[in-house]
This record gives structure tokens, C-alpha cells and sequence, in this order.
């Protein structure tokens, strides 16, 4: 009978699972479902559907999805309106393969219509949920811990001439301490899953994927800016002072865990929910539509750090950069394998090896720093060279990164320095390097130590800047990598100083304590004239010794203590007894005070002044 065909059973029992579907939706849309439900419930593959009832279902479809108001009607309502859409369309395109009649193909093409308001719909309602999936990221919602940023700053110019009080104190944490960021609502992704399932099954797979790179590429370009990670190119990031960098890799080294391991790691997961049931070609395609352009925007200004000028100052950015970009490597791995053909994973290696290369260029930039540090002045007072500091504190900080500089530093280059046998077979990479660090900062203080005219104040110099180094080595990590046998090795260089120091700083002073020449020829009286040259010659060169060395420093406490003590002994008990012997012999002197001007016990407490960087003088300080 014409206007009539006959339904395959698969087509029955849709209808079944289109009937059993509906008991969810609202009132509205269950009339309309069910009068389908209904015509087609009853039927087997010889019965025959009405061309008649399928119009007017589908004008009441058509009609629902018109009056369909977003945020007052469930989303589920208008997919599973869709839904029946799609069905009926189906429908009519087997009664279309078998009939010629016009009436089929004006619902036919009435259906398609009704599918594509209803998709744009649906696309529409697709956008918004996808925008609403995720709460968005505030900069509160990441919390980072850098101890760093209260402390280091290793400026090129404390290689100069200026004094630096104090060395910094270097505590790096590089790492966030949490990452705290709204996970995915699951209650608006069942919808947008269904929507994506819909419109693949109409054939609108490439509409869906359209809407939902554009929505997610979007939020991830917002992650982007909340993180403060901007658009810059890499020659705008070579031209930045390097104060305002600073600052910035700081931030950025901060942002990228938050920016890969949640908000791309968070599209990795909505892409795999959202195109679980399209195969996995889609789903990555999708994804890397999304990341792609983000994570190379973050690896150029990477990139820009890694190709910038080899300067010390510039190290441990360069390394915090180097272990963030190392540490994400696995999870760049698991989001862009090889075989996706997007070149991201080949570009991480490739910036990662710059990295590496800069460090290695920067650490040789540093040496040399060290080696061409000159001057024509001897530093004031003997103390700790601020060249010193600044080496001994940059190396101390380099030993926080020690497994990275490891596989940084392998196949060191021993021909470019020479260096004894023990240091040659240093337990690391990093160690050698170190070593090497030291051996040319040492040579370099001694370069510096025959700028000073008095031999004593050259071996206090020496003095003070081994056991600088030494405490600095004993106090922190370096003593695992530079080892105790380069602790014992410097402790004897200071201890020789020391012998030196007291050698040629003391022994004209104590010389006029001497026994010899002073009894007469022939004689075992001592001459009273030679004792009182001999007073009268100790007290000024007293004198003069204590003018020189209370100018001179020695900040370390101990160190500073034990030289008195090692001069108490040696001078004042040469005195006491040079003096217990013959001051008797001057008593009658109506200027004895000239020659006795001072007792064992009043040098004793003028040493106390030495080694203060206070120069004083004893000329107002006569004891009678």
C-alpha cells in the first residue's frame, strides 16, 4: 500500500530503547517521546509505519526544540529530543531506499533541518558547559615555597672592588609545596559527554571537535595569563635587564608545574572523558589542537633563557629552570608521545639540552671570572676578600644541585687546569669542577697576598680566607663533595700561614728579649745600658707592632682567639721573664718609667686589641 513500508526489527527495538530513555526526561518531552514510542512500540518486521505520523512527531520535535530555554530545561531533555531526531531521520532514510515517493523526501530533508537547529543548539549548550567545567584558576589557588627569592642574588659585580659584608645565605627550594586547584565537575561533564556521543553518531564530529578546541584552547591561553606566563618572543626576553628576568624566571619556573600538571593534565582528562568513545587519533588530535600552542609558547621563553649570555649571576636560574623542565619531562612524556607527530616532546629535549649547555658555558664564565679578577690594591685590614665570599657562597649553593650538575657535568675536561692527583679522582663531575674552583680562587689570593708590603699582614690574609673557605666546606654539603682530605689539606695551608705569621710579625720585637751581648766582656754583670736599649727597643717595636695589627681584622672568633693565646705564650712570657730578671738593674734609673713602661700584664691586655680592624695607638696610654 502506498505511503507504507515495512520496519526491520533493529529499528523496533531502538524504539524500545528510546522508550525506556524517556522516563527520565521532563513531562514535555516525554509526550512527544512516547506518542513515538507508541507508533513504533508495537510493531514487528512485517508491520508498516505511517508517513503521516512520522511528520507529525517530527513538527513536535521540531517545535520542543524551538521552545527549548537554556538554564530552565534539563540539557538532557534536548539531547534525548535530538536523539530522536537522529532516529526518525534514520528512519526515513530506509523508507527513502525504498521508495520513490516525494513525500519522503520532504521529511527527509524536514528531519536533517530539525538535526541541525537542534545540533547548533546543543553545540551552543556544548560551549557553555565546557567553559563552566572547571572553576577558574586563580593565582591563589597555587601555593609555592622559594627560599631563594629572600636571598640569593649573585650580581656580576661582586667580582669588582667593592666590599661585601656579608655572604648570603642560600636555603633553595624549587619545587611548589602544593598545587591546590578545583578538580574537574563531573556533574556537567556527563553532559558534555553526551552531547560529544550525539553529535559523533550525527556526524558532527568535526563541529564537536571545532567547539571544543576553540572553548579549551581558550581556558588553557587563560591559564597561561593567571600564571602570568606572557606572549613574549625570545628576542624580547634577551633584550630584558636582567633584574626584571630574574624576577620573571622565578615565576615561570613556579607556574610551569602548576600549568603542566594541572591545567594540562586536566585537558588530557576531560579530552579522554569527553572522546572516550572516538578512537584515540581523535581524542590526541583534539588535545594537541588545545596544548600545543601553549606548552611551545612556555618552552620558547625556556628557550630564550637557555640561548641567553653564558653569566654566573644567571647559573641557578638557569638550573631551577633546567630541574622544572626535568622534573616535567615525564609528564610531557605522557602527554605527547613521540608517535603524535607534534614535535612538542622532540622540542622539550632539545630545550632541555640548551639548558644544560648554558650551564656548562656559564660555569666556565665563572671560572674565568675568578681567573681574570685583578687589582693593584691590597685589600684593607687582611680580611676576608669579598672575592672569597662571593666564590666560596656561589660553590656552597651549586651543591644544592648537585645531581643535576652531575649529569650535566659529565666528561670533564682535566686538561684545562692542573691539578694534584686527589683532585683528579674526585668522587663527581661536580666535584672536579669544584675543586678545580677552589685551586684557581686560591691562586688567585695568593696573587692578591704579595700586594702587601708587610709580610706578616700577608700571611693574616692568607689566614683568613683558607679558614673561610675551609668553615664554609666543614658547614654545609661541599664537605661531602670536596671531601675531608681537602679539609686536612687546607687546615695545614692555614697552619703554615700561621707559623709564618708569627715568625715574621713578632720575632724583631721579641729579638731585643734576647740574652746575648747583654753582660759586659768578661763580665757576668749585665750592662745597664744595654738593658735600658733593650727596653727602651722592645717598647717601640711594641708599640709600633700594636699600631700596625689592631688595624688589622680577623673576623673569625676562634681563629682570632687562638692567635692571641699563641702570642701570649710566645711574647709575654719572654717578657716576664726578660723582665724578671733584670728590671731590678734600672730601679735606680730616675727614668725607669721610659724603660719599664709596660708589665707582663698590661700586654697582655693590649693583645686583647689586636685583630679588630680598629687601629689604636699606645702613645696615650703609658702605665706607670
Amino acid at each position: 500500500m502506498a505511503g507504507y513500508v515495512s520496519l526491520p526489527a533493529s529499528q523496533v527495538e531502538g524504539r524500545h530503547v528510546v522508550q525506556e530513555e524517556t522516563e527520565s526526561l521532563s513531562s514535555g518531552v516525554v509526550e512527544v517521546i512516547a506518542d513515538i514510542g507508541v507508533q513504533f512500540s508495537n510493531l514487528t518486521t512485517a508491520e508498516e509505519v505511517s508517513i503521516c505520523d512520522i511528520d507529525q512527531q517530527l513538527k513536535g520535535l521540531h517545535n520542543k526544540i524551538l521552545n527549548w530555554e537554556p538554564g530552565k530545561s534539563l540539557i538532557s531533555d534536548l539531547v534525548q529530543v535530538v536523539d530522536v531526531v537522529l532516529e526518525l531521520k534514520e528512519v526515513l532514510g530506509l523508507l527513502h531506499s525504498s521508495s520513490e515517493n516525494e513525500k519522503h523526501n520532504e521529511l527527509l530533508t524536514f528531519a536533517e533541518s530539525i538535526l541541525q537547529i537542534g545540533m547548533a543548539r546543543l553545540e551552543d549548550e556544548f560551549v557553555e558547559l565546557l567553559a563552566d567545567c572547571f572553576q577558574p584558576l586563580e593565582p591563589g589557588d597555587t601555593s609555592f615555597h622559594s627560599a631563594e627569592d629572600e636571598s640569593m642574588d649573585f650580581s656580576s659585580s661582586s667580582f669588582g672592588e667593592e666590599t661585601i659584608d656579608s655572604a648570603p645565605n642560600i636555603d633553595v627550594t624549587r619545587e611548589p609545596d602544593r598545587v591546590g586547584v578545583a578538580p574537574i565537575q563531573h556533574g556537567l561533564v556527563s553532559d558534555i559527554v553526551s552531547i560529544a556521543n550525539l553529535m559523533s553518531r550525527s556526524n558532527y564530529n568535526k563541529e564537536c571537535c571545532q567547539a571544543y578546541v576553540m572553548s579549551r584552547k581558550y581556558a588553557l591561553e587563560e591559564c597561561l595569563s593567571v600564571l602570568q606566563i606572557e606572549k613574549l618572543t625570545i628576542e624580547e626576553v634577551l633584550k630584558m635587564e636582567w633584574k626584571v628576568l630574574s624576577c620573571m624566571i622565578r615565576r615561570w619556573n613556579q607556574a610551569m608545574y602548576t600549568f603542566i600538571r594541572v591545567c594540562v593534565a586536566r585537558e588530557r582528562h576531560l579530552c579522554d572523558l569527553v572522546f572516550g568513545q572516538l578512537p584515540n587519533s581523535v581524542k590526541q588530535s583534539c588535545f594537541l589542537d588545545i596544548a600545543k600552542s601553549s606548552v611551545l609558547q612556555l618552552l620558547s621563553i625556556v628557550m630564550a633563557i637557555a640561548i641567553s649570555p653564558p653569566e654566573p649571576e644567571k647559573l641557578f636560574q638557569t638550573l631551577n629552570t633546567y630541574e622544572a623542565l626535568k622534573d616535567l619531562l615525564v609528564d610531557m612524556e605522557q602527554f605527547f608521545p613521540e608517535d603524535d607527530g607534534s614535535n612538542v616532546l622532540t622540542e622539550c629535549h632539545e630545550v632541555a639540552m640548551r639548558l644544560k649547555e648554558s650551564v656548562r658555558r656559564t660555569l666556565e664564565e665563572f671560572k674565568y671570572k675568578i681567573q681574570s679578577n685583578s687589582s693593584s690594591t691590597a685589600f684593607a685590614g687582611g680580611g676576608v676578600h669579598h672575592l672569597t665570599k662571593y666564590v666560596m657562597n656561589y660553590i656552597k649553593a651549586l651543591s644544592a644541585y648537585s645531581e643535576a650538575l652531575n649529569l650535566i657535568l659529565e666528561g670533564p675536561n682535566e686538561k684545562e687546569h692542573s691539578l694534584s692527583e686527589c683532585s683528579r679522582q674526585s668522587s663527581s663531575p661536580l666535584a672536579w669542577h669544584l675543586t678545580l674552583v677552589t685551586a684557581i680562587l686560591e691562586e688567585k689570593l695568593d696573587h692578591r697576598s704579595q700586594l702587601y708590603q708587610d709580610g706578616s699582614l700577608k700571611n693574616i690574609f692568607m689566614m683568613n680566607n683558607i679558614v673561610y673557605m675551609v668553615d664554609k666546606v666543614k658547614g654545609s654539603d661541599l664537605r661531602s663533595l670536596l671531601g675531608d682530605e681537602w679539609i686536612r689539606a687546607h687546615i695545614w695551608k692555614f697552619q703554615m700561614h700561621a707559623r709564618e705569621y708569627e715568625r715574621t710579625s713578632w720575632s724583631s720585637v721579641v729579638s731585643f728579649l734576647r740574652e746575648e751581648g747583654i753582660c759586659k766582656q768578661n763580665s757576668s754583670s749585665p750592662s745597664v745600658s744595654v738593658l735600658k736599649d733593650r727596653f727602651r727597643g722592645f717598647n717601640l717595636a711594641f708599640e709600633e707592632a700594636y699600631r700596625a695589627q689592631t688595624a688589622w681584622i680577623v673576623p673569625n672568633e676562634e681563629l682570632r682567639e687562638d692567635l692571641r693565646i699563641a702570642l701570649s705564650a710566645h711574647l709575654i712570657q719572654a717578657y716576664r721573664t726578660f723582665e724578671g730578671r733584670y728590671a731590678t738593674y734600672v730601679d735606680g734609673d730616675r727614668n725607669r718609667e721610659r724603660y719599664l713602661k709596660y708589665t707582663p700584664d698590661d700586654l697582655e691586655e693590649f693583645l686583647l686589641d689586636l685583630f679588630e680592624g680598629s687601629p689604636k695607638s699606645l702613645q696615650s696610654q703609658r702605665r706607670w
